[in-house]
């Protein structure tokens, strides 16, 4: 990958840099392929032509991406139901169900004949919930008229990209992130300025690394709290003192991405971007109710802004997508309105339990020899560091395996042969580590972690400069 460095933790990356991901050794049968794009220019010159057909693409979607948790998740589906003995723990999908008050919201909304198109920016009630929970819950206000409710929270981040980044503008993309962000700056135009974190600064930027990386070009900031993949939370404390750089630069926009703000573990807490001073008018707030909510194949998330950004939102929506679901809007609403403050009961149980199983899952790997691991703030996700096991110029060595360097060939490894599919750190822009989610049963989570540590047992598993 060609990278050009500006200081020791940024990197501005070209939209060709590509990086591939290819299983060398499928004994569970399926070669995993991520595709990626070569230069734009190499695949309209060389797009392949049938019958005459010229199968050449748009530049900038020939430039994008597969998503690696996407092919990871698909790929372990695929293996069991072939048969594979295959733990599939790469998903970032709770494994609850939906609240019933939700679930029966929509049904009614079914046989209420809920089911036409709905307004493009959503319904009003909905919109109107969003207002005063945000009022109620973070402390920002906002009129309904600023509120674009969409098919998911992933339209609602690509919608703000696009609509307010484009060729000639930088946008600021703290590593790990999550495996969508580059690609939708690729998309818009703009170039990705990736500012890599560790697992000593526990994976979160620091206010002078971010005013280091600012530029006349600078247009946007993307930020997750609590983080995927890391779990990472921002402090109340570190947040303002990057929002007050922030401020000072008028073109410089925050995304503040808070899907996961319900699923937070003490003595953290969530603190909204927004609700600094000087920072309503230049921040994009994005959520939605697929991770508190447990309602990912409900698909519903929402943009909080002011109107000069929200009524853009809402102008691409049209041409986009139109309104989302009309009865997903409803089960939604009834999440709001009758559960209470962040979810009520249902969500608690749930954070609960994720927060049981957090601790059990950094039990665990921090008995692994070679691994290292700070305890997530929130999210469901363990973001270990596996450099001593597979990094340095030799990596690992495994004797019917073979060399085992960087995250991809580590997760290659456990998936051949603890039949555990994980996801890369790379997807996530941090190739020193490997992604967990523990959103998953207990005897799930039990039995995929003795398969780990044999796996990684060291009289099997030889450590990075150990052979």
């Amino acid at each position: 990958m060609k990278t050009t460095t500006t200081s020791a933790t940024t990197t501005r990356i070209p939209r060709n840099g590509r990086r591939i991901f290819r299983s060398r050794r499928p004994r569970v049968g399926v070669v995993l392929v991520v595709k990626n794009k070569s230069q734009s220019g190499e695949a309209a010159e060389n797009a392949p032509k049938a019958s005459g057909v010229d199968r050449s693409l748009n530049p900038r979607v020939a430039d994008l991406n597969e998503s690696k948790t996407v092919a990871l998740t698909d790929l372990a589906r695929t293996l069991k139901e072939r048969g594979e003995d295959v733990i599939g723990l790469a998903a970032g999908e709770p494994d609850f169900e939906t609240p019933d008050v939700c679930a029966k919201a929509g049904i009614r909304a079914i046989e209420c004949g809920k089911t036409k198109y709905s307004p493009n920016p959503g319904t009003l009630p909905l919109r109107t919930a969003i207002c005063e929970k945000l009022k109620r819950e973070n402390g920002v206000e906002y009129k309904p008229n600023e509120i674009v409710i969409s098919n998911g929270a992933k339209q609602s981040v690509t919608q703000a990209v696009l609509t307010c980044c484009g060729p000639g503008d930088e946008v600021i993309v703290p590593a790990p992130y999550w495996v969508s962000y580059p690609e939708m700056v690729t998309l818009s135009g703009a170039e990705k300025v990736i500012l890599k974190t560790d697992i000593k600064s526990n994976f979160l930027i620091t206010p002078g690394q971010l005013e280091k990386a600012i530029t006349p070009k600078s247009r946007m900031l993307i930020l997750c709290s609590p983080s995927n993949p890391s779990g990472a939370v921002y402090s109340r404390e570190t947040l303002e003192k990057i929002c007050e750089i922030v401020t000072k630069h008028p073109r410089l926009l925050v995304l503040w991405d808070e899907i996961y703000e319900h699923i937070i573990y003490a003595p953290n807490e969530h603190v909204s971007a927004a609700s600094f001073p000087n920072m309503w008018e230049r921040t994009i707030v994005v959520n939605g109710f697929s991770k508190s909510f447990a309602m990912t194949g409900w698909r519903l998330g929402y943009s909080a802004a002011p109107e000069y950004f929200s009524k853009a939102f809402n102008m691409l929506q049209s041409q986009l997508t139109s309104g989302p679901s009309s009865i997903a809007q409803e089960a939604a609403l009834a999440g709001y309105v009758e559960l209470g403050d962040k979810g009520g009961a249902p969500v608690e149980l749930m954070r609960k339990k994720f927060q049981e199983r957090r601790d059990y899952v950094i039990e665990r790997l921090r008995k692994i020899d070679g691994v290292a691991i700070e305890t997530p703030g929130g999210a469901f996700y363990a973001f270990p560091d596996v450099t001593k096991l597979c990094g340095g110029d030799k990596g690992g060595f495994v004797e019917e395996f073979g060399p085992v360097k960087g995250s991809d060939e580590m997760c290659r490894y456990l998936l051949q042969e603890a039949r555990v599919a994980l996801v890369p750190g790379s997807a996530f822009g941090v190739d020193e580590c490997i992604r967990i989610s523990y959103a998953a049963s207990d005897e799930t989570l039990e039995k995929a972690l003795d398969r780990i540590t044999q796996a990684l047992d060291p009289k099997k598993f030889k450590r990075s400069g150990s052979w």
